[in-house]
């Protein structure tokens, strides 16, 4: 961008207050900010900007590339259609989740996934993409092929994150076997005996490669300064073997009892935005609502709805007692820009990037108008 451009007539969300004024951009960048100024300029019609949405964990790429099963999608065709529905969704900077480690329920092998990664940096260098991509390594610890899926990016400087995670029957998200057998055995269709079966093997699974995967990952991911995220944290236990191994950013967690032993540690307690606008979580753990209204929950995901994340922001900001709507809208901008060492961004200051949304709240949802980022306009 060359020439300065002016956002007139705007409710401008700053980090701790909303001002009417007007923003001024140049050469991609935040260059003022005129509470109260008349300025001259594109008339934002009194809509709210907002810095450009940071998301860092959306699963939402694999089903464009895999939207049946064995169904593949050209792999860059998939990366420009999760982009577009990203962007217009106000996300400026994305995460894009890739599953390291496999298991037999999962449709997709490891050469898939580095497939994905390749379309997501050749689309970069190629200059088609409207949000900024990077990549958080999904770690499946308990996966027998973990390790030799990790080591397909032991060069990739996009990652930026990488969780530690083990969904076998028993461990975190799914310490109840109930809530277990009624996501795995509907969705893989097996009898009592087979489910049985499986179960036992993903639970050997778990006692023989999580704790190793773990302790090399984490290594691994410190030495390359990569971000390191705990997964579905249940206990004060599991929260204390995160803090050991380096973990700064603790990835939905399914207590109350996780939640508040992360944030007294100073971690990023992280959830998800669709548990927010649903009221609960989908596998039964505790309510991201009830941890916002606690003074627990630091950031928010959009996980695999990408609209839910500003919508999110906004229901908190309106409907939760206690927390405002910049507070809100640090949790899906500066909050986990903060969390993944992106100093640039996620926040309206003059130096900062100018990645901005104009949005305006019709019955309580928010339509997103315009995205920017740095200053370019791409949705």
């Amino acid at each position: 961008m060359t020439a300065e451009t002016v956002l007139s007539n705007a409710r401008i969300v700053l980090a701790d207050e909303i001002v009417e004024g007007s923003l001024v951009l140049r050469d991609g960048l935040i260059t003022g900010i005129d509470p109260g100024a008349a300025r001259t300029g594109d008339d934002m019609g009194g809509d709210y900007i907002i810095p450009g949405l940071v998301e860092l964990h959306t699963d939402h790429l694999e089903g464009h590339y895999a939207p049946r099963p064995k169904v593949r999608w050209n792999p860059i065709a998939a990366v420009l259609a999760h982009d577009a529905q990203v962007a217009t969704a106000g996300i400026t900077t994305v995460l894009d989740a890739l599953r390291v480690g496999m298991d037999e329920d999962a449709d997709l092998t490891s050469d898939d996934i580095r497939k994905l990664a390749d379309a997501i940096e050749d689309s970069v260098r190629e200059d088609r993409l409207r949000a900024d991509h990077f990549i958080h390594l999904r770690c499946e610890v308990s996966a027998p092929d973990c390790l030799r899926a990790f080591a397909n990016f032991e060069t990739d400087d996009r990652v930026k994150l990488a969780s530690l995670m083990d969904h076998a029957p028993g461990q975190r998200q799914f310490v109840n076997l109930e809530t277990y057998a009624y996501y795995y055995q509907r969705k893989l269709k097996l009898s009592d005996q087979d489910f049985q079966k499986f179960c036992e093997k993903r639970m050997g699974e778990s006692a023989s490669n999580s704790g190793p995967n773990r302790v090399f990952i984490a290594a691994a991911c410190h030495e390359r300064g990569i971000v390191l995220a705990s997964h579905d944290d249940a206990t004060t236990s599991h929260v204390e073997e995160a803090i050991e191994q380096g973990v700064r950013v603790a990835e939905f967690p399914t207590t109350e009892e996780a939640a508040r032993a992360s944030k007294a540690a100073g971690l990023g307690v992280l959830m998800g935005a669709p548990n927010v606008m649903r009221g609960g979580s989908h596998s039964g753990n505790v309510s991201a609502r009830t941890l916002a209204g606690n003074g627990l929950l630091d950031i928010l995901s959009s996980d695999y709805i990408p609209f839910s994340l500003i919508q999110s922001a906004f229901f908190l900001g309106d409907m939760v007692e206690g927390i405002s709507l910049p507070q809100a809208v640090a949790m899906v901008s500066k909050n986990p820009a903060e969390a993944i060492g992106l100093t640039d961004r996620g926040i309206i200051e003059q130096g900062r990037r100018a990645d901005l949304v104009r949005v305006r709240v019709d019955d309580h949802v928010p339509v997103v108008r315009t995205v920017w980022r740095q200053g370019r306009r791409v949705a």
